[in-house]
């Protein structure tokens, strides 16, 4: 019965603090093959736990077996394994077409201090930055602070170099809040240090191959945090507010998608991205990170760009499953 249609693994979960985030992606992308497109595909829940084991429709498998079963993937995982190249080697190893940027891509992109580098490589606004290690934070945590306080103007931001959806993130506007910041952002691993630019945040998302366009540039999103800034809580708890279309100026528009689809190119993406911005009053527009595999959940900004121009989360998925089976 279902010998023609083609068997589409969803993978979700995984081992990463955005787990949750996943599972939704995943839920969402499910959900859309399932109701729209079911005498095409044939979708298939596969489920990554937290210790890493593999399921599909709910059965245990070696991810060596599964993917005997499936004849593409999309990938809905977040953050660690699923979106820093690991999964993606895998695939790329067993012959697995799939959704996404590649190997390479995704590593470059998950890594804040590579993407930086290549920001201001090809001249590229970036907000000024440092690595510290996470073996120095854990062994000198004081001398670091000490460090920061001779070197850094304060408020600043304190991030991990490798994790997504704003997890283990602090503005800190204090010397005091620094020991607190840096451990919330160790446990991801190293640290990053970046200046804090206050301005409008902003958030653009380019697909390739959409509606006739080599890059299509979906609509800029302006996000108004309630807090100070767009936390995870922001991001998943509708503690912000996301206008889209974007009230900015034509030019301002313009400037965010040339950049989004610069960055896509620069970094070597494929398929997908979003790129998010800080908007200066006066010092201009700054790349502040690039999601190379973003958020699709209900509540997730590039679903709602999606909208903002008539289409979905169905049309995406299709059209990305058709860039994956292209590439066999």
């Amino acid at each position: 019965m279902l010998s023609h249609h083609i068997r589409v693994g969803v993978l979700r979960g995984g081992p990463s603090n955005e787990y949750d985030v996943s599972l939704n992606s995943g839920k969402e992308i499910l959900s859309a093959l399932r109701t729209h497109f079911s005498d095409q595909y044939h979708a298939r829940d596969i489920f990554i736990d937290k210790q890493g084991n593999w399921h599909i429709d709910g059965v245990p498998h070696a991810p060596e077996q599964a993917i005997t079963k499936i004849d593409v993937i999309f990938n809905a995982l977040h953050g660690a394994y699923g979106e820093d190249g690991k999964i993606q080697h895998f695939l790329e190893a067993h012959g697995v077409p799939f959704t996404g940027s590649g190997s390479l891509g995704s590593a470059v992109g998950m890594n804040k201090v590579l993407t930086k580098n290549m920001f201001q490589a090809h001249g590229i606004k970036t907000p000024r930055w440092k690595e510290i290690s996470a073996e120095e934070i854990i062994n000198n945590t004081d001398e670091v602070v000490r460090m920061l306080f001779n070197s850094w103007h304060l408020p600043l931001i304190v991030k991990p170099v490798a994790s997504g959806s704003s997890v283990g993130v602090s503005l800190v506007r204090s010397y005091q809040e620094l020991p607190e910041a840096l451990a919330a952002a160790v446990i991801h691993g190293n640290v990053l240090i970046e200046e804090y630019i206050p301005g409008i945040e902003a958030t653009c998302g380019v697909i390739e191959d959409f509606r006739g366009h080599e890059l299509y540039s979906l609509p800029p999103i302006e996000i108004r945090p309630h807090a100070s800034f767009f936390d995870h809580a922001g991001k998943y708890n509708g503690k912000s507010e996301e206008i889209v279309p974007a009230t900015f100026s034509i030019e301002t528009k313009k400037e965010l998608e040339d950049l989004a689809r610069a960055i896509h190119r620069v970094l070597g993406l494929r398929h997908y991205s979003r790129s998010d911005f800080i908007i200066h009053p006066r010092r201009g527009i700054y790349v502040l990170e690039t999601n190379t595999l973003p958020g699709l959940t209900s509540e997730s900004l590039l679903p709602k760009a999606l909208r903002a121009v008539g289409s979905g989360i169905h049309e995406f998925a299709q059209h990305l499953l058709s860039l994956a089976n292209k590439a066999k």
